[in-house]
Formats: C-alpha cells, sequence, structure tokens
C-alpha cells in the first residue's frame, strides 16, 4: 500500500507540482492550502509523513507544527518543514524531522521523505 503524504502549502502551482512528483514516485497524495484544516485532515487522514512549507495563508507552520507535537495523535508523524528562506534551525526547534531549502531538487524531497518514513 501507498505511503501517505500530507502537502500543506498554499502555492497552487506548488501543490499541482509536488502532487505529480510524489504521485510518480508511488506516495498517495493529500493536500492542504490553509491552515486552519491542517490538524483535523490530518486526524481524518492519517497521513505517514507531512510535508509542510513554513508560510502558509492564515497560519504559521511552526506554529501549526507545535500543536501537532503537543497534539497526542500527531506528535510522533513525521513532519518536514520547506521554507525558501533557511528556517532549518527554528524547524527543528519546534518539532520538524527535517527542512528543505527551497528551490530543492524532486530527488532531495524523495530521500528527505524515506528518511523520516523509516
Amino acid at each position: 500500500m501507498a505511503k501517505k503524504v500530507l502537502v500543506v502549502d498554499d502555492d497552487r502551482t506548488m501543490n499541482t507540482l509536488l502532487k505529480t512528483l510524489l504521485e510518480l514516485d508511488g506516495f498517495a497524495v493529500v493536500m492542504a492550502s490553509r491552515g486552519e484544516v491542517v490538524l483535523p485532515l490530518a486526524l481524518e487522514e492519517r497521513p505517514d509523513a507531512v510535508l509542510m512549507d513554513v508560510r502558509i495563508a492564515e497560519a504559521d507552520g511552526l506554529d501549526l507544527l507545535r500543536q501537532m507535537r503537543r497534539h497526542p495523535e500527531l506528535n510522533t508523524l513525521p513532519v518536514i518543514m520547506c521554507s525558501g528562506m533557511d528556517l532549518e534551525q527554528e524547524s527543528l526547534i519546534a518539532g520538524a524531522d527535517a527542512f528543505i531549502l527551497k528551490p530543492y531538487p524532486p530527488e532531495q524531497l524523495t530521500s528527505t521523505l524515506k528518511k523520516v518514513l523509516v
């Protein structure tokens, strides 16, 4: 059965690219473009990993990550944060399993996902 990835990004073009890329790599993909739907969607869909942009519409990805880490059903869910700014330290401190600096090559996303899904 395909591993499921929840992609959280408010950029439509990026969402389309990520969905296509991940599906070509054999992942099932669930999309979220607004902060308020992330936690309920994660609880409903039970993804195997989350790829979340630090900056999303009307929300702070780092705050969402902290909320996930406090939630008993989501606190061990692997989360990869990404951003066009180097926010790796802030992301790791907030509880991310990994950080990817945008723009990144598709291979980096795939290899990072495989690492956190072990």
